[in-house]
């Protein structure tokens, strides 16, 4: 039995809560329900069972039969419920979109809870209940000191996942450990005939080209000014500032040196992942979900993992904390909901399925991993704890939540804009306007 402790809870208090794209982003753009889940327990039923609806979002690797198989066994646990399993996008803009329109789930996972505790639409977890769940002192994603939402995992967004022949064949000895390394051997690789970088961002999934800006503004600001989130809120820091302007035409200069996938933009997330297992690109900016598709389905190659290399600071890495299990403050049954939320984010079954289907990373001290993580899992792991120990974990831009997170609707606007930046349609410059623009029209008083 491979037995390692599971990551140490609260590795820093501004690595928050996944918003936006969150564990390979939102398939479904429509909400659907499925009432035909076998939810009821197995046992003689109670008289009376309360309906409560979940909204949930599929993936590659959360699949229908990855939820419906979740809820069934969660529900055999908690007496007196039947889950309605709804289906839609795990976006700020989306659940905004069904609070407005009345049709709220009562509880919802991996979207921030920034925007909604604010307007009283999340029912609050009190220290106690935190404390029973198993997380005393959780305070990722707070808002205004108060927890909104069960956090318990971590992942890496991005690390970079690299093709071990390619960098062979040309020429090139390890993972960079600095950027200065990683612009030669981006430029070793398109000497050899290989694109270096696969970036996509095609169609509906405009959120995977983000993830290139994420790893620079985190390695190059966030390192140094961990609280930049909160000084964005309150006016001390603007995207038109120089340092962010300069993460951007970093980006820029990527695209411009040809040391991206030509074909890669024009793809959708699930073909963006299939470009760069079949070797189309050397390496690939992904979350640490990605390491469950390239277990569970090895390419010829070997596949390393590194965090991304910043300037002076050596390889960093963005870590999103959450898990991010929320009640609907006007659930049919708040008390109700709250028990089931706390048996589905804890279930052994659910956070070892997490990991070997979804590469989730967990804060709870006593958790241990299960057997068949796989070698690209491992890698990703050792690169965050390496970067953990080293101090090198930071927030991941973009999905941030609780006290000074980006605003509901925000990210929505971003990744078109990044696609109009690396495009040349905006310089570094007035794409550092526009989201000044895009935050101030958004920002939650």
């Amino acid at each position: 039995m491979k037995s390692r402790l599971a990551l140490v809870a609260g590795i820093a208090a501004a690595a928050l809560t996944l918003s936006g794209c969150t564990a390979g982003g939102p398939e479904e753009n429509k909400l659907t329900s499925s009432s035909e889940e076998p939810t009821e327990s197995a046992s003689e039923p109670p008289a009376e069972q309360i309906e409560l609806s979940f909204l949930t979002f599929e993936t590659p690797n959360l699949t229908p039969e990855y939820w419906d198989d979740a809820i069934a066994r969660v529900s055999e646990k908690v007496p007196g419920v039947k889950i309605k399993k709804l289906v839609g996008e795990n976006t700020a803009t989306y659940l905004q979109q069904l609070f407005q329109s009345g049709q709220a789930p009562d509880m919802m996972m991996s979207i921030s809870p920034n925007g909604f505790a604010q307007k009283g639409q999340l029912a609050e977890w009190t220290p106690e209940e935190l404390a029973a769940a198993g997380v005393p002192g959780n305070k990722e994603g707070a808002i205004d000191g108060k927890v909104y939402a069960l956090s318990k995992d971590l992942q890496p967004t991005p690390l970079v996942y690299y093709n071990k022949t390619m960098f062979k064949e040309a020429g090139i000895d390890g993972a960079p450990k600095t950027y200065a390394e990683f612009l030669a051997a981006s430029e070793k690789l398109k000497a050899a005939g290989f694109n270096a970088l696969e970036i996509g961002g095609g169609g509906e999934d405009t959120w995977v080209v983000t993830f290139p800006l994420n790893a620079v503004v985190s390695s190059d600001i966030l390192v140094d000014t961990p609280d930049w989130f909160t000084k964005r809120e309150t006016g001390e820091v603007k995207f038109s500032d120089p340092d962010f302007v300069a993460a951007a035409k970093k980006v820029v200069d990527l695209k411009t040196k040809g040391y991206f996938d030509p074909d890669g933009m024009t793809r959708s997330y699930a073909d963006v992942e299939q470009a760069f297992l079949a070797g189309k690109a050397a390496m690939y900016p992904m979350g640490s979900w990605f390491s469950a598709a390239a277990d569970a389905t090895p390419p010829d190659s070997e596949v390393g993992v590194f965090g991304w290399p910043s300037d002076t600071h050596g390889n960093v890495v963005p870590v999103v904390a959450g898990g991010n299990m929320m009640v609907n403050a006007a659930a049919k049954d708040v008390a109700l909901a709250k028990e089931w939320a706390v048996a589905f984010t804890f279930d052994k079954e659910n956070l070892d399925n997490g990991l070997l289907t979804d590469g989730l990373m967990y804060s709870m001290a006593d958790y241990v991993l299960p057997e068949g993580a796989g070698p690209v899992f491992d890698q990703g792991y050792e690169a965050y704890t390496s970067a953990r120990d080293a101090g090198k974990v930071v927030p991941a831009w973009g999905n941030t939540s609780g006290d000074g997170s980006l605003p509901p609707g925000f990210n929505d606007k971003m990744a078109p804009a990044i696609v109009d930046l690396l495009n040349g349609k905006l310089s570094p410059a007035d794409f550092g306007a526009y989201l000044d623009t895009q935050y101030d029209a958004l920002a939650i008083n």
